[in-house]
């Protein structure tokens, strides 16, 4: 298995991080002391987040009094940086947000206050990028010295102080601050050569007097000497107290393996449980995402980890907390406000030692209670599912589950309000050895994607005017040399315009339309473009496959094909090329009488005889002679004689899943703020949504146009309007969370469709 270093060359890998429990008000403390220039300095820091949402949860913080304090923390998810020397002085909050908590970030921040243009003296950076949009920013007055950094004040590492504390929940490490020097991310980080992904580098330059370096890697605790968890290790030996900080083997064991690097085995970003993907009846959910409880009665309810397993043999530990807890695994299609499994989608072990699916108990091993550790053995590769009490196995619960990804999972199934436990998945020592082969549940021991960096293959790119240049212009800029660009004036009512190498880069047709081809037109030189473009990958060839002829252009590697042929007004079976079976495909004639709409099979509607059309805002409808109601197989894709379809000549343009790249799935709406959670695999790039059972327009997100959380710039398909701003989702390290309630992309009990490519398969992707 091919495993990436954190830096290519240069391989710097992390080996520990602390976590930190705000349940147990845990931080770390000193006495500051006189600064080299308390005006001028440097915070850097890997951040794992445990507890989301509108609480204030510290990272650090200076404090002597009241009106004598200030520090870095999160706050209703924004990142935020204050200083009250005797009144507010400054107060920068992002609008970007920070709610991804199954990856790690990168923040620095920089403070020189000698500058003399107010936003040069705070600059926030994350995972290497400089933060330029702020919701409130009130810059520190000229030459003021922060007290986070102030001489005498109390410090804090993990906590918030002004009088009532405020904790910190989740992972720190690789915390570096520089006294007297103000400097940018290049000094602590680098781009991964092989991934494109921003990584930790080791800082090689001076400290200052009061500079420090934390990496937690020393395994005790530390009070009054520099050795232990706070040791600083600049040469400073300015240490830091732990305070509530556990290294008692168990649950409340602190000192993690949990890092931003793929260093080892045993070492990397780890699963957790997903606070995205949890029942409201989980009213707890902290100690960096490891601490679950169920208070809210009769309310059932699951929580899925973060992390799927498709292939591979998986093992991790529930401690159970109270014996209602339901212990297993799910799909990512449960809902959550039900336990996982009540359907077909989930597969446990029960404390009265039953095991259970479908809602069906079946006798199985010994029943559980408070105290007991129950491991769980999971082959994915073979669908294989073992249970162990106290390291003693149950013996094989389920067998012969079906390929998919799978989640692991817990739930109350009682209604009682009173499920929970421990979750460890492999970065605090386990209670029992695994049974051999078995590897904990990380990002080292993913498979690795075929595709590191989905720029490579698929890209959304920003120009002023000319988006397409007849081709050429953008895929010299996506690297491509043959492929698909599908351009939008952004800043205008102008139709989508969509060429390719097959069909000639000077041709056009129109998403929103049913017009026959036309001739390329650049908008004006002034307008705001994006273009979406795909690989393509080889010339032209012949493809016999089929009934009919056609011309391909194919990309295996991707899953993407164009696809022409000649029609002939009657049935028939074409060739794609990809040797995979197709999961999206749209097609339609080029030049036909009276035109033609878009028909899109997708793999997730009600059958192949059901289509929605990319130019109109129709729900799902049957239409079986568009397709013959025949889904595509590995060779070929089945048109009909109906609807203008098959007339000659005809483009198609045909999708396979690639994992770790590319997803077409489907989800059910909840209508809430707190919207759906959907798991990919990877960090999007691009979205497209689509309502199918009722009417709702094509929505259209990247993350070239929409650079961080909240998404809200759409474009839509069906449409030639400018693009407007709605809250619909975030995007994250694995997935997509949606945000808003519009009916389009997430009413209560809406179907919907989406087709995603990849940023960075989740492997090697950063928290966004």
């Amino acid at each position: 298995m091919l495993n990436l270093v954190a830096n290519g060359s240069s391989g710097y890998n992390l080996t520990n991080s602390l976590r930190f429990r705000s349940s147990a008000s845990a931080y770390l403390n000193r006495t500051l002391g006189t600064p080299t220039d308390g005006k001028i300095w440097t915070w850097s820091g890997w951040v794992k987040r445990g507890a989301l949402g509108s609480g204030l949860y510290g990272i650090q913080h200076g404090f002597s009094a009241t009106n004598n304090q200030g520090g870095i923390y999160f706050q209703s998810d924004a990142l935020v940086i204050a200083d009250y020397p005797t009144s507010l002085n400054c107060n920068v909050v992002t609008t970007q947000v920070f709610r991804d908590p199954s990856a790690w970030y990168h923040i620095v921040i920089a403070v020189d206050t000698t500058q003399a243009t107010a936003s040069n003296r705070v600059k926030f950076y994350v995972n290497g990028l400089q933060i330029t949009t702020f919701s409130t920013a009130t810059y520190p007055t000229q030459n003021t010295t922060f007290r986070m950094v102030a001489s005498g004040n109390n410090g804090s590492v993990g906590r918030y102080y002004d009088g009532t504390s405020y904790y910190f929940d989740g992972y720190l490490t690789e915390v570096n601050f520089i006294d007297g020097q103000a400097l940018t991310p290049s000094s602590f980080g680098s781009t991964n050569s092989l991934t494109g992904v921003w990584q930790p580098a080791k800082y090689t330059g001076t400290y200052g007097t009061n500079g420090f370096y934390l990496n937690f890697n020393s395994i005790a605790l530390t009070s009054g000497s520099n050795t232990g968890l706070g040791k600083d290790n600049s040469g400073n030996g300015n240490y830091w107290n732990t305070n509530n900080i556990s290294v008692t083997a168990g649950t409340t064991y602190d000192a993690m393996t949990d890092v931003p690097t793929n260093t080892s085995a045993t070492v990397a970003n780890y699963a957790v449980l997903n606070p995205l993907k949890k029942g409201s009846c989980f009213t707890t959910l902290n100690n960096g995402n490891l601490y679950f409880l169920s208070t809210t009665s009769p309310n059932y309810g699951s929580i899925l980890a973060t992390m799927g397993m498709a292939s591979g043999k998986y093992y991790w530990e529930i401690t159970v907390a109270t014996a209602t807890t339901e212990i297993g695994i799910a799909l990512d299609s449960i809902d959550p406000e039900t336990y996982f499994s009540i359907g077909t989608a989930g597969w446990c072990y029960n404390a009265d030692g039953t095991k259970r699916t479908n809602n069906t108990d079946t006798s199985y091993g010994a029943s559980f209670t408070t105290g007991d550790v129950i491991g769980v053995a999971f082959d994915a590769t073979n669908g294989s599912l073992t249970f162990y009490k106290n390291g003693s196995s149950q013996g094989v619960a389920f067998s012969s589950l079906a390929s998919n990804t799978y989640f692991p999972a817990v739930a109350d199934y009682t209604g009682g309000g009173t499920a929970g436990g421990y979750a460890n998945f492999g970065q605090q020592p386990f209670s029992y050895t695994p049974p051999t082969g078995f590897v904990r549940l990380n990002t080292y021991n993913l498979p690795t994607p075929t595709i590191l960096q989905g720029n490579t293959q698929m890209n959304a790119v920003l120009q002023t005017g000319n988006f397409v240049n007849t081709g050429a212009n953008l895929f010299a800029q996506s690297g491509y040399t043959y492929g698909l660009v599908w351009g939008k004036d952004r800043t205008s009512v102008n139709n989508h315009q969509l060429v390719d190498t097959l069909r000639g880069t000077t041709n056009v047709l129109a998403t929103n339309s049913s017009a026959n081809e036309t001739t390329y037109t650049a908008p004006t030189s002034t307008d705001n473009c994006v273009a979406w473009t795909w690989n393509a990958n080889t010339a032209s060839a012949s493809n016999t496959n089929g009934s009919t002829t056609s011309s391909v252009q194919v990309n295996t590697t991707a899953g993407f094909s164009i696809v022409s042929w000649t029609g002939n007004g009657s049935n028939a079976t074409v060739g794609h090329g990809l040797g995979i079976t197709p999961k999206m495909l749209t097609l339609r004639p080029r030049t036909v009488t009276g035109g033609a709409d878009w028909p899109v099979y997708h793999a997730n509607l009600t059958s192949a005889q059901y289509v929605v059309f990319l130019n109109n805002t129709n729900a799902q409808t049957s239409y079986p002679t568009i397709f013959n109601s025949t889904a595509p197989t590995s060779s070929v894709l089945s048109v009909g004689s109906g609807y203008n379809i098959n007339a000659a000549p005809m483009i198609a343009y045909v999708w396979a899943e690639i994992a770790g790249f590319s997803k077409f799935i489907n989800y059910t709406g909840n209508g809430s703020t707190d919207g759906v959670f959907i798991y990919t695999g990877f960090r999007p790039k691009y979205v497209m949504v689509k309502r199918t059972d009722s009417t709702g327009e094509w929505n259209i997100l990247d993350s070239a146009r929409n650079t961080y959380n909240v998404m809200g710039q759409l474009l839509w398909s069906d449409s030639s309007a400018a693009e407007a701003t709605y809250n619909t989702c975030d995007f994250l390290s694995n997935g997509i969370k949606m945000r808003g309630t519009a009916s389009d992309t997430n009413a209560s009990g809406g179907s919907y469709i989406i087709a995603c490519f990849a940023e960075n398969p989740f492997k090697n992707a950063l928290a966004r």
